[in-house]
């Protein structure tokens, strides 16, 4: 009876473990491959089925080029090695590990590991150059006219920093890497042999001769990272300014070369040595010239520093100064900024506003965040609906301009009573928002309301020939689920009375659900398995709205652009609803320009080049070029042909609601406020610093603090001009005072949109700045 326990059993445990882990497997890689599949469905879906599948071909290329690479490179390291070393590795079957001999067979064992950490970094290696394919392409995509602009120092063109030198970086990134594994593969080969000599009671001669080839392979790699980082001195931020330094030129520039020699003949030393003699000191003396090197340009450095430079910093260091100055201002775009005398009389003339009742009677009175929350109180009619922020723009009413403030109704989801949230109604019927109320920036009723043109649902006009023939809101900022459409199933439209409007989707975008195989997949891919497959009221036809917020969509389809944080709806002539989105490229490699925070990003280089309009409806999304002399944008084009069109093809009821963008305005005010002053002696002693205008506000935890201005749109006639003009201005005080001193304005109508002004005030006299004139209202009884 106890004989049977005794007897062999089949490992049960290592068999499920092994089941488990290929269910495992499998479960990831269908979940990836239906994630493809219906990522390729959605870019066709949009008619840019092209770009998906560039961008993946792309990436697969730079991800099987690399990963076979690092591969090849590393396991014919450890192949080489062992060649090298065949007879001690095959007749050993011990090996001396921590005082002790153990039985092992080593050449296996050493092969099986090598093997796996090959693969394993081949892999990781391949996956993240595959996340830096941008670098990579845009490399290959370069446009060569670059407008004869060069660096001073190595009259280099601007397409060497913004494309060429990143994917160098990129490579001798990856190529560092290589060295360094390869010369800790080659240590582990020189710690196994004297181990299998310990185990042998032997001694015989370390093998130092692929320890020197993966050395002299380091040292190349090294070299490498040191000519890239000559260039990468015009690139350094310093205290005062960036770009290359009097020393960086005269020194380090130099300097660099003679180490990357030394580094060269330091290399050329270990390959000798791997060849000849064999021994480790060579190795040590193959890097004393590139050591010697950095220590002597060290030395001298540090004497031009504080000898030649600091006794007589402003007259050394004026040319680079200089050149930081005007090649910052190109970077963000303040080159060809207007700069106008504003004299700010404090007085008003009565012919001052006869001349100016346009601009007068498009003041703006409702601040956005009391519109906000009246409109919450009186036009979201039933909870789940939501206003969550409020646009500003201009529109032609009974053949005058005027400036209005739109928000947009949509539905929020997370409001729906907690007995409503199930499948069927987040998924089926509450698809859509609906509807915009529109309203001048002035205009009140006699309760204090804000005077509506478009309001209610369905939506009402008190103006002719403004009217929203397609108010349903498919595609906004608050929809953040997949809904399904042209369903059996009626969707909820908007309340009428006791009853409900009832409404079915007529638009041609989302993925067709088509036949139960696909619709499985697509089911498994947004986490609908247990409902999609079995539901009656889905068919063929119906279709997957996904990417519904507007963001989330334009980065989908072009990560490579950064993204306005506030898209603004737009009312076309034809009645339909569409947003309109700034896109902006960066880069932190254009040369002697200073760097400054975007989000997460540290950056020298920005442009608006592109507008991003999305179909309130349909979801139909249309990038249209705006700045065609941007090169990155140029790059982007030739990797993408048929995502982009020009600006010239943008409709022209869109086209004219188009406006400065938020974000690049409120990065120029602030590198203007410092870039500004043009002459290197005020720069360098930043006697004329200006900030941002400051207003008192609330900080999260309720505290009153201060805060930089918001940028403020306006329709007004500019100072000096002829005509009313959509302009977003900012104003700007001196540094750590709260007196104004200017203000700058980026226009966005006809032939002067993408253009700045900036507008000086008299420095004799000193003009009231925001905080100033609360602090006077909050002194005034009556006003405050």
């Amino acid at each position: 009876m106890f004989e049977s326990i005794d007897r062999p059993r089949p490992p049960r445990r290592r068999s499920f473990l092994l089941i488990l882990a290929v269910i495992v497997a499998a479960l990831f890689v269908c979940r990836t491959a239906f994630s493809y599949y219906v990522d390729a469905l959605w870019f066709g879906s949009l008619g840019y089925s092209d770009v998906f599948w560039k961008k993946q071909g792309i990436q697969c290329v730079v991800f099987t080029a690399f990963a076979a690479a690092t591969f090849l490179v590393l396991y014919g390291t450890f192949l080489a090695l062992k060649r090298a070393h065949a007879t001690e590795l095959r007749n050993s079957q011990t090996i001396l590990i921590r005082g002790q001999v153990v039985r092992l067979p080593v050449e296996r064992v050493m092969r099986l590991v090598a093997l796996g950490v090959s693969l394993a970094l081949a892999l990781g290696t391949g996956a993240g150059m595959m996340a830096e394919w941008s670098s990579l392409v845009l490399y290959w995509h370069a446009p060569q006219a670059m407008g004869g602009v060069v660096d001073p120092i190595f009259g280099k063109p601007l397409s060497f920093y913004l494309f060429t030198l990143p994917a160098w970086q990129l490579v001798a990134g990856w190529l560092m890497t290589l060295a360094v594994v390869a010369c800790v593969i080659a240590a582990v080969f020189i710690l196994i042999i004297r181990a299998l000599d310990g185990a042998h009671g032997i001694y015989t001669p370390l093998p130092w001769r692929g320890f020197s080839i993966a050395f002299a392979f380091l040292l190349l790699t090294i070299a490498l990272r040191v000519y890239l980082g000559r260039f990468e001195q015009l690139l350094d931020d310093h205290t005062i300014f960036a770009g290359a330094t009097y020393t960086d030129a005269h020194v380090w520039i130099p300097g660099m070369l003679a180490i990357f020699v030394a580094l060269v003949l330091g290399a050329g030393i270990a390959a000798v040595n791997a060849v000849s003699a064999r021994r480790v000191r060579w190795l040590v003396a193959s890097v004393l010239p590139a050591a010697a090197c950095y220590l002597i340009f060290q030395i001298y450095g540090w004497y031009v520093s504080s000898f030649i430079v600091k006794p007589n910093e402003l007259v050394r260091e004026q040319p680079y100064i200089a050149r930081n100055i005007e090649w910052t201002r190109q970077a963000y775009g303040l080159g060809s900024v207007l700069q106008r005398e504003f004299p700010a009389e404090t007085t008003v003339e009565a012919a001052d506003a006869a001349n100016n009742q346009a601009t007068l009677q498009n003041i703006r009175l409702w601040d956005w965040r009391a519109l906000q929350d009246t409109l919450r109180q009186i036009q979201e009619i039933r909870t789940y609906y939501d206003f969550p922020d409020i646009d500003i723009d201009r529109y032609e009413i009974d053949g005058t301009m005027r400036q209005v403030m739109l928000a947009t109704r949509e539905l929020n989801v997370e409001k729906l009573p907690e007995s409503s949230r199930n499948w069927i109604n987040e998924k089926l019927i509450y698809t859509h928002g609906y509807g915009i109320t529109m309203n001048p920036v002035n205009g009140f009723t006699s309760e204090g309301l804000p005077t509506l043109m478009l309001s209610n649902m369905p939506v009402q006009s008190t103006v002719s020939g403004l009217n929203v023939t397609r108010p349903e809101v498919y595609f906004g900022e608050l929809t953040n689920t997949d809904v399904y459409v042209n369903t059996r199933q009626q969707e909820f439209n908007y309340p009428q009375g006791q009853t409900n409007s009832l409404t079915s989707y007529q638009g041609k975008g989302g993925i067709v659900l088509g036949g139960l195989l696909r619709r499985l997949i697509i089911a498994f891919d947004r986490g609908d398995l247990a409902k999609l497959p079995f539901s009656d009221d889905v068919s063929r036809d119906s279709r997957l709205l996904m990417r519904r917020n507007v963001r989330e969509r334009v980065s989908a389809l072009a990560p490579f652009l950064t993204l306005e944080p506030d898209p603004y709806i737009v009312l076309g002539d034809d009645g339909r609803l569409s947003w309109i989105m700034d896109g902006f490229t960066i880069s932190d490699s254009y040369p002697y320009s200073s760097h400054y925070r975007l989000d997460s990003n540290l950056i020298n280089y920005m442009r608006n080049s592109v507008k991003v309009v999305v179909d309130a409806y349909d979801g139909t999304t249309t990038f249209y070029v705006f700045d065609s002399e941007d090169p990155i944008i140029a790059a982007w084009r030739s990797v993408f042909p048929s995502l982009f069109k020009d600006a010239s093809q943008m409709p022209p009821d869109l086209r004219k609601h188009v406006r400065y963008p938020e974000l690049l305005l409120n990065l120029q005010a602030t590198v203007y406020g410092l870039y500004h002053m043009t002459d290197p002696g005020v720069f360098y002693n930043r006697e004329d610093l200006w900030t941002i205008a400051g207003e008192t506000g609330r900080d999260a935890s309720g505290a009153q603090t201060t805060q930089p201005l918001e940028p403020n749109f306006v329709l007004m006639k500019l100072p000096g001009e002829n005509g009313m003009e959509f302009v977003e201005i900012l104003p700007f005080t001196p540094a750590n005072r709260n007196n104004l001193i200017g203000w700058i304005a980026g226009r966005s109508d006809g032939p002067h949109y993408g253009t700045t002004v900036v507008y000086d005030f008299p420095k004799t006299r000193l003009i009231d700045g925001p905080q100033q004139i609360e602090a006077r209202i909050d002194q005034n009884a009556q006003l405050s």
